[in-house]
This record gives structure tokens, sequence and C-alpha cells, in this order.
């Protein structure tokens, strides 16, 4: 947790998994979610503390909750002197510990309407992923008192929201579990392809997004949008299998092409395979079920060269229509590109007057060089390397001039 003291061995994932069974027990108790998400940050911290040198205890769960109890009743005691209300969360302290697990229901809480994406991310993996500030910040490339601010900031706006610590009711979970899934969605894309810095992956935000995808599709009830928790899930499995196989030894970038697929995670991309399969059988298609899908035939082809990219095509058209964006205009063009040949690529992508992203230069410089135009190849390829502020990203696209 880029904590002090996090030598002991799992001492991490331990308190990465208590951090939302713990918040939500006592934000339960509480209700202000600011506050008690304050002091659970201050439990935290203290067992990355004392754990190592006093021995993790018996019950960490119990443990944390107790001390964020103590934290929260020390605020209370400095906003009011009323006896009554320090005698009405002692017995909080002293009580059973609850067993309910609420990851989901702050998954849904952090995602709130009344949020910007940027602070529903940063709020969702300090709260529910366990993250402390300067993680959150130094996966993100943003300065510490920048995510400090943004949580600060989407935690008063849950509170002028008057958001209740409960599930959503069934009318309205659809909606914010759209916003879930593309927080989730998000936060991987940027763990797989970092935006800007110096290194291709941000390992720990993807590894982050499965474990909590994971969770969302073990504990959602099957009939709140589970095919396209279980499609996101897939893609995800489906997409980090080839994470070994992206980056060089000095960092480089390896194109999906050119990539050693022995090096592929087989069990990641059999449980993606495995999942989506069963998935696409028994739910309504979405667009997460259609990009794992997409992924997986990718996965499945023993060489580039043996890739189905007519199928590719195909479920890139029904994506395009399930939902149009640029970045699904651009990716059926490849496909299009890889099964009519380049030049029909290059008109495709002519016709469709895509602008404003390093992308669609550097899918232009492919298509050129594929079709043998190497001077205008190396001008977009120059103009993508200009435009992109991943230094992987960079080296590989100048390395192609």
């Amino acid at each position: 947790m880029g904590l002090p003291g996090m030598g002991v061995p799992g001492l991490e994932d331990l308190l990465r998994a208590a951090t939302p069974q713990v918040l939500g027990a006592v934000v339960r108790r509480y209700g202000d979610f600011d506050r008690c998400e304050d002091a659970v940050q201050e439990a935290l911290l203290a067992a990355a503390r004392q754990w190592p040198a006093e021995g993790v205890p018996d019950d960490p769960r119990a443990w944390l909750i107790t001390v964020a109890a103590r934290r929260r009743i020390e605020v209370l005691r400095s906003e009011t002197a009323r006896r009554q209300r320090e005698e009405a969360v002692a017995g909080f302290v002293a009580g059973p510990v609850p067993e309910t697990d609420d990851s989901l229901t702050l998954l849904f809480l952090c995602c709130h309407p009344a949020l910007t994406t940027s602070s529903q991310v940063a709020l969702t993996l300090r709260a529910v992923g366990g993250l402390s500030t300067a993680e959150i910040a130094r996966a993100l490339l943003v300065p510490d008192s920048t995510i400090g601010q943004r949580i600060s900031r989407a935690k008063q706006k849950i509170r002028e929201a008057g958001a209740r610590f409960v599930l959503p009711a069934p009318a309205e979970r659809s909606a914010r579990l759209a916003a879930v899934l593309r927080v989730l969605y998000l936060i991987f894309n940027e763990g797989y392809t970092a935006s800007s810095g110096p290194s291709l992956h941000r390992v720990e935000l993807s590894t982050e997004a499965i474990r909590l995808t994971r969770q969302l599709h073990a504990r959602l009830p099957g009939d709140d949008g589970d095919g396209e928790v279980a499609g996101l899930l897939a893609l995800m499995l489906l997409t980090d299998a080839r994470r070994p196989a992206r980056t060089r030894a000095d960092g480089g970038l390896v194109p999906l092409a050119e990539q050693d697929r022995t090096a592929w995670n087989a069990a990641l991309i059999a449980d993606g395979i495995d999942l989506i399969t069963r998935t696409l059988s028994s739910a309504p298609i979405g667009p997460y079920q259609v990009q794992a899908a997409i992924a997986a035939v990718h996965d499945e082809a023993a060489t580039a060269a043996d890739t189905d990219w007519p199928q590719i095509l195909r479920l890139y058209d029904l994506l395009a229509l399930l939902e149009p964006g640029p970045m699904v205009t651009l990716n059926r063009i490849v496909a299009l590109a890889m099964t009519r040949g380049p030049r029909a690529g290059l008109a495709a992508l002519d016709e469709a007057a895509l602008t404003g992203h390093h992308r669609i230069d550097a899918v232009r410089a492919h298509l050129l060089e594929l079709a043998g135009d190497l001077p205008a190849a190396r001008e977009h390829y120059a103009a993508a390397a200009r435009g992109t502020l991943s230094a992987a990203e960079k080296r590989y696209l100048e390395s192609k001039l």
C-alpha cells in the first residue's frame, strides 16, 4: 500500500481486501462516509506500522474496525461534548463485528452520479481498492495534492447529495451499474496502456481493476446486468493475458502481431474464453461482451497470420451498432484493412475523418506502410510519436521511422 512497515508477506493484500469490509462496517454504524473513510485510512496506517512489529491480530478485520471506530469517536468528541453521543458510539466498539461484505455497496456509492468520472476513479481506488492517496497519485501520474483534493471534493459532493449507504433501488441500479463498469474499465485501461509516463503498464491499476470486477461479478445479483459484468471481466482477463509479451527487456512496446504468444498467460486465456462463451449463450448481449469476444478471437490464434480477421470485422460491425465511437470506428478500420487490404482501410479512414488522437496517425502510418507508401508512412509515424505522452509508445513509433 505504499505505507511504512509493509515487509510482512501478504500484509498488503490483507489490508486491501479488508478495506471495503472495514469501511462498510463503520459507515453503516455512523452514516457519514467522508469522516468514516478518513478514520479507516488512519486505521490502515496504524496496522501497517504496528503489525510487522507486533504480529497480525487473530481477527484483523475486527482490529481495524475497532481502531477506525475509536478514531471516529475522537472526532465526535471534538465536535460535541454531549455525553449521550459518546455513549451511543461506545457500544459499537465493544460489540460484535458484522459479517456483511459491503464492497458492492461501496462501489455504487463511489460511482455516485453527482461525481465526475475522475473523482469516481480516485474514490473507488481508495475506498474500495484500499490504495493510499500517494499510490493513486503515482499510478495516475498526478500530484498527491491533486488526488487528495479530488477525493475530498468527491466525499463532500456525496454528503451534499444526501447519498445513503445502501444499494440503489433496482430501478436506479442499472444506470448506476453502467457507471461502475465504466470506472472499472477506465482503471484497467490506464493500467494496461498508460496514457503517459515512462512505463507502458501500471500493473497495480490493471490488477486492482480485475480484482474489483471479480468481486462485482461474484456478488451482484444475476438479474442486475450480470452479462455485461461477466463480459467486462472476460475482456480484462483476455487482454491482461498478453501483458508478459507486450514489452521488451528495455521496456519497449511489442505490437500484437510481433508478440511471442507462448509468453501469454494460458490460464487467464482459458478462464476468459470460458467466461465469455458461457455469457454469450445466456445473457443479453452488450458492448463489453462483444469486446471480450474480439479479444478471444485474437487470443485463440496461434500466430498473427492465423487471426480470423473477417470474424473480428463482423464483431466490430456489431460493436459499432451497440456503442458507436471514434475508437470503435478506428479499430473497425484496422479489421477492415486486415480483411480487405490496406487501401480499403485508408479509404475508410479518409471517409471517417477522425481527428484528435495520436492513434489515428499511428493507424494511418501502419496502413500506408502496408500499402508501400513509405514517405507518407514516415510522416504519420512522426506525427503519432509527437502526439503520445507515453514514453514506451513514443520509442516504438520513433523506431518505425
